[in-house]
Parts: structure tokens; C-alpha cells; sequence
């Protein structure tokens, strides 16, 4: 203690890493160990020994904290910048809200294609929700600090709704597959049991390549600032601030990434190909146009999910001399572009969904 009567405060540099951080000792550890065995001229094990046992207070999860980033730079300008993030957030949230309620509602909707469309929204709704609480609690309240289970929970939802609709889009490449290349069979083989299965291991799938990954996390030390790079807790951006040796996570996280996004869009990439040779062999310029058309819609859809991925990912490899807002605005695109615009793609493109929003927004309309 010292003459205040406050905790003690030690300051030392991580090994290997040459970042200091301060660390608050209880008085537990005041009766334990003699503070002058710190200095230069003591026992390197009684140093050493020292190290250890502080380095444990970072295990303690309880106390951990985060803190999270909004734009920076422009701190002083973040109530204005709130203002198109809540009406981007609103416009994604009511979106694929009304195209779920839509496909739920209409029983002409209860067919394999709209129930893979719906599959998309819950996903969509679900990435907004996971980051909605701590990105407009940043920039109205300045609510910086997250704790270390509840950073753990936000990174498990929002991998987990990214492995998702990534399957999803998936699913849907074969809905289109299956309706071009094989159209007589087409609800013999998509039936409703099928589509609940193929649901079930959709959640099933991201629940378990995630619930490891995570928890290696709650057994690791954080060593360096914890001052995180995005406005939400992100997988890597964590990774980065780790004590402890990263290879195991690091190699979990790519078994991750490559069993989840990497498969799928191969098989999305395959898809296609076997699409095009099926459309190819139609003999009817028009029903070939007519059969390409049905796809423009899952095409943008994909396009706008990993080109935002595949970008966060390589400015978090490649990017350490990036200017600091190039993360944050990738960051933010990468979470929010895909709900924004999957419901304005199917609503234009899908001339039954425009009609049934349009039919209820009237009817509504005339009940007021």
C-alpha cells in the first residue's frame, strides 16, 4: 500500500513484446511477495516468480475490461455521425423485418425459395441486434467499456450470424441449382422437413465450430492495452491483444474461417458453374435469359457479403500501417451493408415480394 493507503501499482513490460502495462496488486499479494525483489539489482527468478503470479490477475475475467473504438479522429463528431448509423440500423432492422413477417404471414410465400429468403433476414437481424447496443452506445454516451464475458458473448453472435448467412447463401446457390437444372423434381427434393434440416444444421454447424473458439479465450492471459480497434469485439482484433501464445487460437480460427466461409463459397462458386452448364443447354434464348435473371439477385447478395469479409480480413493481416479509420470503416460496412441491402435487392428483384409489401403497406394504410 502505499502512503495514501491505495493498492500499489507496478509497471513492467511484457516479455518479447515491449508493451508496459499497469497492474493494481491486492494486498494478498503485498503479504506474499517483497516489492524490492523488482528492482534492477535482485534475483531474476524472484522477478520472474513476481511476473507470473501478477500475470495471472489478467485470467481473472471478472475484472477484465475492454475498450472499444468509435471513429477516430473524430471523437468530437460523433453524435453527428450517429445520425446515419441509426437510420442505416432502422432502415436494415424494418427491412428484413417486413420481408419476414411477409413470407410468414402469406401462404403463397411458404415455398423453399422464400423460406431460404427469410433464413437470410433472421441472420440480418440477428448482425444488427449483436452490435447495435454497443455501436450507438459509443457514439451517444461515449460507453467505451465492454467486460470480458460480455465481449466474449457479442464475438460468439456475431461469428455465429456471419457463419450463418454465409450457409444460407449457400442453401439458397442450391434452391436456384435445383430449380434450373431440375425443375420437375424440384419440390420432391427441397420438401419442408429437408428445409427445416438443412435450418437446423445450419445453427448446429456455426454453434459448435465457434463454442471452442471462444472458450480457449477465457484461459488466456491479456497482457498488452485492451483497447480494441472496432466498435463491437471481433475475433482477431481480440487475437491481437493476447499474452499468451496465440498459435492454438490462430490455427482454430482458420480451421474456422476455412470450414465455414471458405467451403461454402467454393460450393457457391461450383453452384454456379453447374448452373451455367444447365442454363447453356436450354435451347430458348428467352427461357435462358429468363433463368439467369432468377440469379442476379443471390449473385449481388453474395457479392455484397465477401467482398466486405474478404476486405476486413486482409486489412487485419495486411493492414498495420493502415490510417486507423480504414478499420473502422470496413468494419462497419462489413456488418452493416449486407442487412441494408439484401431486403432493397429482393424487394426489387422479386416482383411477389414488392406486390405483398405493397399490398400490406395499403392495407394498412387504409385502417388508419
Amino acid at each position: 500500500m502505499d502512503e495514501d493507503g491505495h493498492p500499489k501499482t507496478l509497471q513492467f513490460a511484457c516479455p518479447s513484446r515491449g508493451q508496459q502495462r499497469l497492474v493494481t496488486t491486492s494486498n494478498s499479494l503485498e503479504k506474499d511477495f517483497d516489492y524490492s525483489a523488482w528492482g534492477k539489482n535482485q534475483d531474476l527468478n524472484k522477478r520472474i516468480q513476481l511476473l507470473r503470479i501478477i500475470t495471472q490477475i489478467s485470467h481473472n475475467s471478472t475484472f477484465l475490461t475492454f475498450l472499444l473504438t468509435g471513429v477516430p479522429g473524430l471523437e468530437w463528431a460523433h453524435a453527428w455521425i450517429s445520425i446515419p448509423f441509426c437510420c442505416l440500423y432502422l432502415t436494415a432492422l424494418s427491412g428484413n423485418t417486413l420481408i419476414l413477417f411477409v413470407v410468414l404471414t402469406e401462404p403463397s410465400f411458404h415455398e423453399p425459395m422464400y423460406y431460404f429468403l427469410s433464413m437470410l433476414s433472421t441472420t440480418d437481424i440477428g448482425l444488427c441486434i449483436s452490435t447495435l447496443v454497443t455501436v450507438l452506445g459509443i457514439f451517444w454516451l461515449n460507453a467505451r467499456e465492454i467486460s470480458f464475458n460480455a465481449c466474449l458473448s457479442q464475438m460468439f453472435f456475431i461469428h455465429l450470424f456471419t457463419f450463418m448467412e454465409s450457409s444460407v447463401l449457400l442453401a439458397m446457390a442450391f434452391d436456384h441449382f435445383v430449380a434450373i437444372s431440375n425443375p420437375l423434381r424440384y419440390a420432391t427434393i427441397l420438401t419442408h422437413a429437408r428445409i427445416s434440416q438443412i435450418g437446423l444444421a445450419v445453427i448446429t454447424r456455426g454453434t459448435v465450430i465457434l463454442t471452442p473458439l471462444v472458450l480457449l479465450l477465457k484461459h488466456l492471459s491479456f497482457c498488452r492495452s485492451h483497447v480494441l480497434r472496432h466498435s463491437y469485439c471481433f475475433y482477431p482484433d481480440v487475437m491481437k491483444l493476447l499474452y499468451s501464445d496465440t498459435k492454438i487460437n490462430s490455427a482454430f480460427g482458420l480451421i474456422a474461417i476455412i470450414s465455414t466461409t471458405g467451403v461454402d463459397s467454393i460450393f457457391i462458386l461450383l453452384s454456379y458453374v453447374l448452373i451455367i452448364h444447365s442454363v447453356l443447354n436450354i435451347a430458348s434464348p428467352e427461357e435462358r435469359k429468363k433463368a439467369f435473371s432468377t440469379c442476379i439477385s443471390h449473385i449481388t447478395a453474395v457479392a455484397i457479403f465477401y467482398i466486405p469479409l474478404i476486405s476486413l480480413s486482409f486489412v487485419h493481416r495486411f493492414g498495420k500501417h493502415s490510417p486507423p479509420y480504414v478499420p473502422t470503416l470496413i468494419a462497419n460496412i462489413y456488418l452493416l451493408i449486407p442487412p441494408l441491402m439484401n431486403p432493397i435487392i429482393y424487394r426489387v428483384k422479386t416482383k411477389q415480394i414488392e406486390k405483398a409489401v405493397l399490398k400490406l403497406v395499403c392495407s394498412k394504410g387504409t385502417h388508419i
